[in-house]
């Protein structure tokens, strides 16, 4: 069940190369699963930009975004007190009940945030997570050090090098043995590398373009074993097995 409401901006910050961090403040009844997102209204754009759910509590939801376009960098100039109209609750989230003991959580890029929740999650059920991340450069890396207060081991790996392993996740993924399962947010070459290298079972949120957020227009549809499903509303977290892809 997904809930419209006006959310008052409380903080809006850089904290990486051309990544904002947002804290929004009202109504967080209706999000129930680390992995679901929000879809913002922004001023003078139609359609709604849909912005995955770093964290939240009883008062408060934390997005991170990066620009992307108009609608993303007019977003990124607002200031604390204004107002967006956005909905909450949208897509199912990541199910936690099939992790094992040792989960690896795998974000690519703006595909990190939800996987801060998800960890704290897991955390809290008793599991060990091992966290990889995966960015274009050193300039490009945010919320390292939240993970690591958390508890948790984290690799980082970046394409040019400047940072951690040179390569991508895949490269950091290859000399670790001891994980259980795996749960995956990032652009979709790094889903697919995933998919296809990884021998264990686990969960694939996919970043697809949406028009309305809540499964009415059907235009972020794609089609899996199990006949054609909306990302925006049976995922967007899909388990390894639903999916239609080559390895």
């Amino acid at each position: 069940m997904n809930k419209r409401g006006i959310y008052k901006i409380v903080e809006n910050v850089n904290i990486a190369k051309d990544v904002y961090k947002m804290v929004l403040e009202g109504d967080t009844k209706f999000i129930t699963a680390a992995g679901q997102f929000i879809n913002i209204q922004i001023e003078g754009f139609y359609l709604r930009r849909p912005i995955s759910v770093c964290d939240y509590d009883e008062k408060t939801i934390t997005i991170i975004y990066k620009i992307f376009g108009n609608g993303t960098d007019k977003l990124s100039t607002m200031k604390e007190g204004e107002t967006l109209d956005i909905l909450t609750g949208l897509g199912n989230g990541f199910n936690t009940n099939c992790d094992g003991e040792k989960p690896l959580l795998i974000g690519g890029g703006v595909g990190v945030p939800p996987m801060y929740r998800l960890c704290k999650e897991l955390i809290k059920n008793g599991k060990k997570p091992i966290v990889v991340f995966g960015f274009a450069s050193k300039e490009d890396i945010f919320y390292e050090e939240e993970f690591k207060k958390l508890g948790v081991d984290v690799y980082v790996a970046t394409v040019d090098g400047s940072y951690g392993t040179k390569g991508f996740v895949t490269d950091v993924i290859n000399g670790l043995n001891d994980y259980t399962y795996y749960y995956a947010c990032g652009p979709m070459g790094m889903l697919k590398a995933i998919y296809a290298g990884i021998g264990v079972d686990g969960q694939l949120s996919l970043e697809e373009r949406m028009g309305c957020g809540f499964g009415a227009c059907m235009g972020c549809s794609i089609q899996t074993k199990n006949g054609t499903k909306r990302v925006c509303k049976e995922g967007p977290v899909f388990k390894k097995e639903e999916l239609l892809w080559e390895k």
